[in-house]
């Protein structure tokens, strides 16, 4: 879809996980697009409403951490270190995170990742890709500088992602699944790009599907499917769906 071939190092695949989740508190949090104010404060009022529970807390991060907002760069620092006291944390592949380990690995230009919203995560990396158009004279130095000042640990986070959390209830992904394909044959791109196939489609899914990617006001179940990407970083509100059993609601940054 965005991928432009520029070395034959092709796309590893990667990893989905099953879980047994009864008994375990989950929280489900959506796209962060670089706002870690955001993050913080939702995950102080996640730890505030999982005190009093004894369990397995868990939460589960629906990818897009870079792009568009202001600290992709500390967004990334952050969810290497441990996840508050108490809680596990997994980290999901979104579409921008892909683009961005794409650009450093070679398989998409600046360019196309620019016009994504990687503006943002440049300059939170320190990194002005007009200024340096002034220094170089060609578009592979100014390659080699960007993918040399953005740290290893960091493409190692995004090259890491897993793309898909599935227990007996509920699928955990960044975009959606295409209706008519089995949960295992999902493709890598499908589960991080689609959209109308997805949200048009009524599902027959025995289970519920939680995702990101497509903004919405008012997060609410729609069939099978909840969205919970709120587009922080134009909204200033980030979104967690708590989830114990077969109950849920909503946390708000």
């Amino acid at each position: 879809m965005f991928l432009r071939k520029l070395n034959p190092f092709a796309r590893q695949t990667r990893e989905r996980i099953t879980l047994d989740l009864d008994d375990t508190l989950v929280y489900a949090i959506g796209d962060v697009h670089g706002c870690l104010a955001e993050l913080l404060s939702l995950e102080e009022k996640i730890v505030a409403d999982a005190r009093s529970f004894t369990g397995r807390k868990l939460m589960i991060l629906l990818g897009d951490y870079v792009d568009r907002g202001p600290e992709s760069a500390r967004v990334i620092s952050h969810l290497l270190h441990v996840a508050p006291e108490g809680f596990g944390r997994i980290c999901l592949a979104g579409n921008h995170d892909i683009a961005m380990l794409d650009y450093l690995e070679g398989r998409l230009g600046l360019d196309i990742w620019l016009s994504m919203g990687g503006l943002p995560t440049l300059f939170s990396y320190g990194i002005d890709p007009d200024h340096l158009a002034r220094v170089f004279r060609k578009s592979s130095e100014i390659d080699s500088h960007i993918r040399a000042n953005i740290p290893a640990a960091h493409a190692g986070f995004l090259r890491s992602l897993p793309v898909m959390v599935k227990s007996q209830r509920f699928v955990f992904v960044h975009a959606g699944i295409r209706p008519g394909i089995s949960l295992d044959a999902q493709s890598d791109d499908d589960l991080v790009t689609i959209r109308s196939e997805f949200l048009n489609a009524r599902l027959s899914s025995d289970k519920w599907i939680v995702h990101g990617h497509t903004r919405v006001r008012d997060p609410r179940p729609l069939g099978r499917r909840f969205g919970i990407d709120t587009g922080a970083f134009e909204s200033g509100r980030l979104t967690a769906l708590r989830i114990y059993g077969s109950r849920g609601r909503l946390i708000f940054s």
